[in-house]
């Protein structure tokens, strides 16, 4: 076997494996029960599509695939920290209205 004939068996088979990744995650954000699982399973998709667009520039010979690979990189940094920070002030709104309705019930 050729370097180049395995080159091309190796990344065939890590886009493979990206997609079977990509599925999984997908299935999680779809059916997670909580928002903090739908959240890793975006960051993870996100991850596996930047992988995919790694291997896929290899596997091209197309440089132009990473330059896509790290602005989706940057974007996915931005969304994670926008999404942490929603949920952390949905976490801090519903204490809020459970103390103001624990308040309410011992009103005389």
């Amino acid at each position: 076997m050729t370097g180049q004939a395995f080159l091309g068996f190796a990344t065939q088979a890590s886009l493979l494996m990206i997609l079977l990744g990509l599925a999984v995650a997908f299935i999680r954000l779809a059916r997670g029960p909580s928002l903090a699982d739908r959240v890793v399973a975006l960051d993870m998709m996100t991850v596996t599509i930047i992988s995919f667009c790694g291997v896929y520039a290899v596997f091209m010979d197309e440089p132009s695939f990473l330059d896509v690979a790290i602005v989706l990189a940057l974007v996915g940094f931005l969304a994670t920290v926008a999404l942490a920070r929603y949920a952390e002030r949905r976490l801090e709104r519903d204490k809020e209205q459970q103390r103001l309705a624990q308040a309410e019930e011992t009103k005389p």
